[in-house]
């Protein structure tokens, strides 16, 4: 994988809410783990369509959503009018006062080179901050990702490795890169989630279409339709059960504290 690559995946705002709300209802268990507080000031980084930042603000914190792609700002804003939303990159976002934490729930793996992002949250945070994370861990959609490889070779893509958006670490890569920024990581935890996807038999195109648009720019729609239709025959016997597909997520949690 390019680790300076800039993710160019299309995100459709109606699509991510109307069938992966899976995305922020799991992220409601890392809530627990940041525990805001009245009065706090929160930042919530890669906020999606809002949900999770509404749900920060319930604890009476003061807390901002952003996210690079304008179209689920754009839906966060029509969502929660009374919260403040704004399209910001990851690795050079600005914040007008130092933070209490930062929180981050299933965008940091589309966001690369993580040292400049951990650097930018590192500065945003007070001494004695904290940032509450998680995201794609090392082994995450692994069934995935070699079916698309071995469906886009097929139909003519080389090398479709260098396509590849995500970062997915290990925990002692992603433990390391946030100790040498300053950070002292308190908890860290790498585990399997095995996802149900709503939508029946269509579910996992459903699920191409939303996160892996990278891996076809500049390939027709008939391309497409073609590759997505041998990745769901390569995956069925591993991922589709009782009528149901099973994205085979693996997940790395983290909380780190600004020394």
């Amino acid at each position: 994988m390019n680790n300076w690559a800039t993710s160019q995946n299309i995100w459709d705002a109606d699509l991510y809410e109307n069938q992966h709300d899976f995305v922020w209802q799991y992220g409601e268990e890392l809530l627990k783990l940041l525990r805001p507080q009245s009065g706090e000031l929160i930042l919530d980084l890669g906020c999606g369509t809002g949900q999770l930042t509404a749900e920060i603000a319930q604890s009476g914190a003061e807390v901002k959503g952003i996210d690079s792609a304008a179209t689920m700002i754009e839906k966060a804003r029509q969502n929660y009018p009374h919260l403040r939303f704004d399209v910001a990159d990851a690795r050079n976002f600005l914040v007008e006062q130092p933070l209490d934490a930062v929180f981050s729930n299933a965008a940091l793996h589309w966001i690369q080179p993580p040292t400049d992002v951990i650097r930018c949250i590192y500065q945003a945070i007070k001494p004695g901050g904290r940032f509450v994370a998680e995201f794609g861990g090392k082994g995450n959609i692994q069934a995935i990702i070699t079916a698309l490889y071995t469906a886009l070779i097929a139909n003519g893509v080389i090398q479709p490795e260098t396509l590849n958006p995500w970062y997915f670490p290990s925990i002692s890569e992603y433990a390391t890169i946030l100790e040498t920024q300053g950070f002292a990581v308190i908890y860290a935890t790498l585990f399997n989630r095995p996802t149900p996807l709503s939508g029946a038999e269509k579910s996992l195109a459903n699920w191409i279409q939303m996160f892996a648009n990278d891996f076809f720019v500049g390939l027709s729609s008939q391309q497409k339709n073609q590759i997505i239709n041998e990745v769901e025959k390569c995956l069925l016997t591993q991922l589709y059960h009782q009528g149901t597909w099973t994205v085979d997520y693996r997940r790395i949690r983290v909380i780190a504290i600004k020394s």
